[in-house]
Formats: C-alpha cells, structure tokens, sequence
C-alpha cells in the first residue's frame, strides 16, 4: 500500500490536541524526512542473523550495526505512530495513551535528527541516546495497560489486539537496540584486552561450564542456551520470593525438573526467564493458596517441570495441583483488558514505584527475623560466588525492561504476567498454551525455537488496518490459558 500525504493528514483529527497535531503534521508530510519512514517495510530480523552478524565483530560493523539500528528505530517508530493515529478518537485522548504517543512521537523526532555515525566516538553518543531514550520508554507496559483498561467504551476484543500490536513491536525495538548496546561494550572490552579476547561477558567462568562457550554469547543472544540451569535459576528465585512474601512457616512446593535436562538452544535469555518466571510463579502461588497448613512440616504437591526437545524447538510443561482455574475467569485468560479484577488490575498498576506506574524493581521483604538475616548470611558466605545459568550475569549487567517484571514480588498482582508471557514467546515464533483441570491443578505448555532461525513475528500495518477501518476484531480473550487472576495466584 503508497501512503500518500493526504493519507496520513486524514487521521490527524483522532490526536489529542492541536499541537501534537500540529507537529506531527509538519514532520509526517515532509517527503524528506518521515513520509519516507512511513512508506518503509520494516527489515525482520531473526536470533541467527544477529549471531552471525556481531560474531567476528570488527570498527566496520559495529558502525554498519549502528546505522541500521539509526534507520530501523524510527521506521518501526513510525509504523506505531500511523496505528496509533487510527484509533478512536475516545481512546487516543485518553491520558495515558496520550502519553505513549507522545513517547513514540518524541523518541521519533529525535531518531530523525541524528545523522550518520562515522566512527567510534560517534557511536559512544548515540549509544548513550538510546540508553536515555529507553530508560524514559520504562513507563509505556503500564501506561499502554492502564490506558486500555480505562478505554471501557471501546470493543475489548479489539483492545487486546491493539495492545499486542504495540508490545510486539515494543519488544522488536528494545531487542534492535539491547544488541547493539552490547555488542558495543564487546567491542571495547575485546579492544581492551587485546586481540586473542573473544566476545563473550566479562565473568565467562561463572556463565559457562566451558571454555568453548565463552565464545557463544553474541550481544545479548546466547547460541546455547542451558534449559535445565536456566529453568532451575529461575526456580530457586521464585521460591526466594514466595518464601519472604508468605513468611517462614508458608509451605512453598518443591520444583522438580525432568526429561532432555541437557536441552540446549539459542534465545535472549532475559526473554526466557521472564516467561519462564512468570509460569513457575503461578503455580507455587496456587500451590500455597491451595494447600494452607499451619505446619510447614507438612507435604504439599510439587511442581513438576518437563523438557522435551525436538529438532526445530523445544517443549517446557510446567504442571501444577494448585485447584485448576475458576471457571468465571476462564473466558478473560488472555485478556490484558477484560476479567472479573480488572479493576484491581488498575488499581495495582497505579501502586507500581512513581505516580507515572513505572515498572521498577519492587524490593522484596526483608527477612522477618534475626534468625532469617543470619541464615541468608551463612549461605552468602558459604557460596560467595553462585553459579547461576549461562548468560545470567551478563543478563544483569544490562538495564533491560524485563527485570523489573521478572523480579516482582507475588504480592503484587498486576495481571499482565500470562498475557505478556504469550506476547514474548509469540514474539520469536514460539506458543504459550494453558490447560486447567478443575479442581487439580494446571499444566502450561511453552513452545520455543531452538535454532535462532524464525524471524520475529511482528504485526504489521495491515493487522491495525483491519483491526479499526475495516472492522474486524483480535481475539484476546479465549480459552485454553490462565492469563487473569486466577486461583487468586496468578498474574
């Protein structure tokens, strides 16, 4: 489809004031500039290109990587703007839509003013752009949340298509612009420890169980990814978690991980342990709430985790006995607007760190006693350097917008876990599906390429295009998964 000037001025009437309007007018119908955004076909990219592109990385193709990523951000900026232009006008002015647009419509601006990045120097000030640029974009999950929830006069069905669209696209900027933030600090670290140094992260000893695979960390993509260490590091965190949010005497399930444990594939590990997180943390959530007891002597089901590997991808079954789903909250599994806590879902999004409902790392309990502080201690002292699952402290060193979400106490139950969850394993051609068996328990299925070689599955203009002109809706809601409060555990 041409998209013309007069195309793009048609839906100027649905921004929220005048000047907005007015500026985005000024730039989107400028032929030079982002009229040509616009009309652009954003390139797809997939985990393998990335790998073989930043592996033997040299000055050239960290600026050749730079002036891709200058290129495609505000095209993929661009491609939201024009969907967002096309929505109602009752849910563009609401304020916190109203918000992310003039995220997007600023970020853009700037993207378009920065010319061509000739040599190292230049790329340090446009590294440190796009650090800023993402630290101010923290606020748009919850803002894009809360302003499709509030949009009650809308369809809901197209409310959650609408917001899919946008995360997608969310997560395809973020990974375009992470990677080349890291294979920058590679690039100076290798340049700093001369020319036998290799691409991995710093600590390679405590992230490999090898030597051979400190050369497989490329940017912030892993090529062997170890199912069962990163499954485990994310058990022995939610466990943590439930521990201190439940107090000492709470009876939280033992996690048990069996089939191909050798299982290896290549993937951002952060975009794993997120869905990962999210999964084991309904069920021990539903374990606990299932099975109260005032002696934490006593059994309580555990939580089985199940590999399986096949040539193209892998399986991971996290199953459960935590009492299944309630059946009123079976049609709204998947929704981010729908369901019977929509509105605590609002009202706990609002509690999140700062009144602009950034999702920041909220501090878990400290320990309840003396005697817990000194327990904590021991262990510290005994294993003052844990090993966790490759790829998990170079992961930490990164300022990601997956942290704050996969380290967030239970307590606090936002409701987008499940949803997000399916966005993120979607994203690089994977599937989330959730079966509940009333009255016994759960068991979530997570789908994953294991080669790097599916390119990212990001929705294009047609889907909005036919979402708001030509009346056709999204599934969000449907059965098959636990995406709302359930069990009173779930997120």
């Amino acid at each position: 489809m041409t998209m013309t000037a007069s195309s793009v001025r048609v839906s100027y009437t649905t921004l929220p004031n005048n000047q907005s309007s007015a500026a985005l007018d000024q730039e989107l119908v400028k032929p030079t500039r982002s009229l040509r955004y616009v009309a652009r076909a954003q390139r797809p990219i997939s985990l393998r290109q990335l790998t073989v592109f930043g592996r033997s990385l040299t000055e050239a193709r960290l600026l050749s990587s730079a002036n891709y990523v200058r290129e495609e951000l505000p095209t993929r900026i661009a491609h939201r703007l024009r969907d967002m232009q096309t929505l109602p006008y009752s849910v563009l002015t609401n304020p916190h839509m109203s918000h992310v647009y003039s995220l997007y419509l600023a970020a853009f601006n700037r993207f378009i003013r920065i010319g061509q990045v000739k040599d190292v120097g230049e790329n340090e000030k446009f590294c440190g752009e796009i650090r800023q640029l993402m630290k101010e974009h923290l606020t748009v999950i919850p803002r894009l949340v809360m302003g499709v929830v509030e949009c009650q006069d809308a369809e809901q069905s197209r409310m959650d298509e609408l917001i899919n669209i946008l995360l997608r696209s969310r997560i395809s900027r973020r990974v375009i612009a992470e990677q080349h933030l890291a294979l920058t600090d590679s690039f100076h670290k290798s340049r700093s420890r001369g020319p036998s140094s290799t691409l991995a992260p710093s600590s390679s000893s405590t992230t490999s169980s090898s030597a051979g695979e400190a050369h497989d960390f490329v940017g912030h993509v892993f090529l062997r990814v170890h199912a069962a260490s990163l499954i485990r590091s994310c058990a022995s965190t939610i466990t943590s978690l439930c521990q201190q949010t439940h107090g000492p005497t709470a009876r939280i399930p033992s996690i048990n991980i069996s089939g191909h444990t050798d299982a290896t594939l290549t993937y951002i590990p952060s975009h794993l342990e997120y869905v990962v997180g999210e999964l084991l943390r309904n069920s021990v959530q539903a374990v606990v709430e299932a099975h109260p007891s005032p002696s934490p002597a006593a059994e309580v089901p555990p939580i089985d985790v199940l590999i399986c590997e096949a040539p193209q991808h892998i399986i991971i079954r996290v199953s459960d006995q935590g009492g299944g789903i309630p059946r009123e909250v079976l049609p709204h599994l998947w929704s981010f607007v729908s369901g019977p806590r929509r509105q605590a879902r609002l009202a706990n999004l609002t509690r999140t760190p700062h009144l602009e409902a950034t999702l920041q790392e909220l501090k878990v309990p400290v320990p309840a006693n003396a005697e817990a502080e000194a327990e904590a201690e021991a262990e510290a002292e005994a294993d003052p350097h844990p090993h966790p699952h490759p790829g998990a402290e170079a992961e930490a060193e990164a300022d990601t917008s997956l942290s704050p979400l996969s380290t967030r106490s239970p307590n606090l139950r936002l409701g987008i876990g499940l949803p997000m969850s399916r966005v993120y394993a979607e994203y690089w051609a994977g599937s989330l599906e959730v079966h509940s068996l009333a009255g016994y328990g759960t068991d979530a299925f997570l789908s994953v390429s294991r080669l790097g070689n599916r390119n990212e599955q990001s929705l294009g203009r047609e889907a909005v295009d036919a979402l708001w002109l030509g009346g056709g809706g999204g599934g969000g809601g449907g059965g098959g998964g636990r995406g709302e409060v359930g069990r009173g555990g779930e997120d």
